[in-house]
């Protein structure tokens, strides 16, 4: 069996060290063997470079689809959480559109077949942990626009007082902050809880 895998070197180290089974291999697009069956698909580029397989419709093809719901995804394409920061982790988010119900049970046998600990979530952007990592950064630009603190002394705070693995500056370095900007900018549609820092603004206004 084989997993084609769209992504980055650096990606593909991460996605490696998660654990593949003897027994299935992981390929490029264009490494890809004809004769060999494909367990699943995994385009971790798809946001910053659209869709690669949107022709596949016999497998799962996991995409790194943050943002975008699976109303403007194939029926084939499960959304994960694979944003910087994230992919690492034990638990992999998961979400699908009701479009998407006949390949999410194939998508889990995948995931179950690679003994990745999963997670069900709802449909939406940001899906749950980037959704609550992106209003943290933009709080902290409230404070830094507030000369609340410094971006480093932020970092250490949260860090210290949440244990989380990175500070909110670090975070958005780490994800990419044209990213965290974009889901802030989605999700502020219909909430204005998630209205972007004006330092965030400004930061990203320079970039």
């Amino acid at each position: 069996m084989q997993i084609i895998l769209k992504a980055r070197e650096a990606q593909k180290q991460v996605f490696l060290a998660k654990g593949i089974p003897e027994g299935i291999q992981v390929v490029t697009p264009e490494t890809a063997v004809t004769a060999v069956p494909v367990l699943a698909y995994f385009d971790l580029l798809w946001e910053e470079e659209g869709p690669a397989f949107a022709h596949i419709t016999d497998a799962p093809v996991f995409v790194n689809a943050v943002i975008a719901t699976s109303a403007e995804l194939p029926v084939s394409h499960i959304r994960i959480n694979a944003w910087n920061g994230f992919l690492e982790r034990a638990l992999l988010e998961l979400a699908a559109g009701t479009a998407q119900q006949p390949m999410i049970e194939r998508a889990e046998q995948v995931l179950q077949t690679l003994h990745w600990p999963y997670q069900r979530v709802p449909d939406v952007p940001g899906m749950i942990a980037a959704r609550v990592v992106a209003m943290i950064v933009n709080e902290a630009y409230f404070g830094l626009g507030d000369e609340i603190s410094t971006k480093a002394e932020i970092d250490i705070a949260m860090k210290l007082g949440t244990n989380y693995p990175y500070g909110p500056f670090e975070w958005g370095e780490k994800i990419g902050l044209k990213k965290i900007y974009a889901l802030l900018s989605k999700l502020a549609v219909t909430s204005n809880r998630y209205a972007i820092a004006p330092a965030l603004q400004k930061e990203i206004n320079l970039t």
